[in-house]
């Protein structure tokens, strides 16, 4: 099958959140049976390393946007077997600090730079006479996409046939502009009404995919119903259930060729299952680089992910030194908010050898955390699917999360008559996630019954091998519904 694959942010040239490994891993395991997937993505700001792997394409774009027309350079890199990534290459949109924004907050031509990489995207598969038989679309900023395959190319011989999924890897975000830049989209105005892209008087990037497109996919089936509900629906739950028998959800997957404890090059020795004894010169190894005190066996829980509210910073945070008083050791590592690194920053001065902050991403740390942390701790408010617990549960540490989301549907609960791979909670409180903290410290004084938990999770597999084949179907499904239109 011919798949045109539509992403912001793709691993490892481009990545804010989870959507960049999924626009890396499922590509892969389409090619690896047999599809040919074409990944299109915005051109960033990239390290020398990963420059010099782009090669430059004879193909001047001419894009248009509104009255004008953007020229556009295009670069590729061949990611594996039949997937490659195609860049668009526009310096004056894109050359920029930050992908949607900088500290200052989002920036304020997004309207105009995510319709140029949209059309962008449609006009590179002209421009190289690809036929894709299915278009996915992923997240707010592609969101146009499937409704301009429906007007605008709806007469090219190349893409008025192809077949749109919706993916949703968060509903929060949908790209939401005043009307004032409605000529920007190059769409009549028939299309501004509350049926069409209108929401409350403002131009929605996300609904017009949800309802063009031929199907909608989200990360994991708890997710899925949650977003039916206006509590997590974001306003969009009416057009949702409005299209609830073409919703579907599929569960991401982990790369576990990337996370494997037993091959792993970021870690100072590699182990499994079967011999978790190396584990220990992992943990040491992870202690001197972040400068913790000398090893006291209490045990040592990480944080990995934004600093944010909505990843359970505001009942984390105010929670901090009565986690470290009830005898475990804590990691950060993250960025999001200032008022959060203010704060971290000044309890690791407070509490020298049992808080290690590290502000920002570090892809190697991230590898040495699973593999030396015994606990990960995602709180979040909402989660539409998560990645750090499945790639955690991979090294044997242990995720303790709240129950929302896909940490609901991956981590099952460990109690003492129902053997689990995870500490569950479901209050949104301080209270409820140190609840399941003393749980989890008290099992982790259970030597024999913490390795059965370790084993446990490492036995789960969450590959793409389970979750592409699903794609597959999906495909197929979406291609019959477009015939059939």
């Amino acid at each position: 099958m011919q798949v045109m694959f539509l992403s912001p942010e793709v691993w490892p040239f481009h990545r804010v959140g989870g959507l960049a490994e999924v626009a890396h891993d499922l590509p892969l395991a389409l090619g690896a049976r047999g599809h040919r997937v074409e990944v299109v993505t915005p051109k960033v700001k990239l390290p020398p390393e990963l420059e010099e792997t782009l090669e430059t394409v004879p193909v001047t774009l001419e894009v248009p946007v509104s009255w004008r027309r953007h020229q556009a350079k295009v670069q590729r890199h061949r990611l594996g077997p039949g997937v490659t990534v195609w860049f668009i290459n526009h310096d004056h949109l894109f050359d920029r600090e930050g992908l949607y924004g900088n500290a200052y907050g989002d920036y304020e031509d997004n309207c105009e730079r995510f319709i140029f990489y949209s059309r962008a995207a449609l006009e590179l598969a002209l421009a190289l006479d690809w036929r894709p038989q299915v278009v996915q679309a992923n997240d707010w900023t592609v969101g146009l996409v499937p409704l301009y395959l429906k007007s605008l190319y709806a007469s090219h011989p190349q893409l008025g046939t192809s077949a749109s999924v919706m993916s949703v890897h968060n509903l929060a975000n949908q790209g939401v502009f005043w009307h004032y830049d409605m000529p920007l989209t190059g769409l009549g105005w028939e299309h501004f009404h509350p049926e069409g892209i209108e929401f409350y008087g403002k131009i929605n990037f996300l609904k017009a995919g949800l309802i063009f497109s031929e199907l909608i996919t989200t990360v994991s089936h708890s997710y899925a119903q949650e977003i039916l509900a206006p509590q997590m629906g974001c306003g969009l739950e009416g057009v949702l259930a409005a299209r609830r028998e073409r919703l579907v959800a599929v569960l991401n997957g982990v790369d576990y060729q990337t996370w494997d404890p037993a091959t792993d090059p970021h870690l100072a020795a590699n182990y499994s299952a079967a011999d978790l004894a190396p584990r220990r010169l992992c943990r040491a190894e992870l202690r001197q680089a972040l400068g913790l005190g000398q090893d006291t066996g209490r045990p040592l829980a990480a944080f990995v992910g934004r600093l944010l509210d909505r990843r359970g910073m505001d009942i984390l945070a105010p929670a901090v030194e009565r986690i470290l008083d009830m005898g475990l050791e804590l990691i950060f590592m993250g960025q999001g908010e200032d008022r959060y690194h203010a704060l971290l920053t000044a309890l690791a001065r407070k509490r020298p050898g049992e808080l290690a902050v590290h502000i920002g991403f570090d892809n190697a740390l991230a590898h040495k955390i699973m593999a030396g942390a015994d606990l990960l701790l995602m709180p979040s408010r909402f989660e539409p699917c998560g990645l750090h617990q499945m790639q955690a549960m991979r090294y044997g540490c242990i995720p303790v999360v709240r129950a929302t989301g896909g940490l609901k549907d991956t981590v099952e609960d460990h109690q003492p008559q129902r053997p689990g791979v995870g500490f569950v909670f479901e209050p949104y409180s301080s209270e409820a996630l140190l609840g399941a903290l003393r749980r989890a410290v008290a099992t982790y004084g259970q030597p024999q019954q913490w390795q059965g938990l370790m084993t446990r999770a490492m036995a789960k597999d969450f590959s793409w091998d389970s979750a592409a084949p699903r794609y597959e179907q999906i495909y197929q499904r979406a291609v019959a519904l477009r015939q059939e239109s």
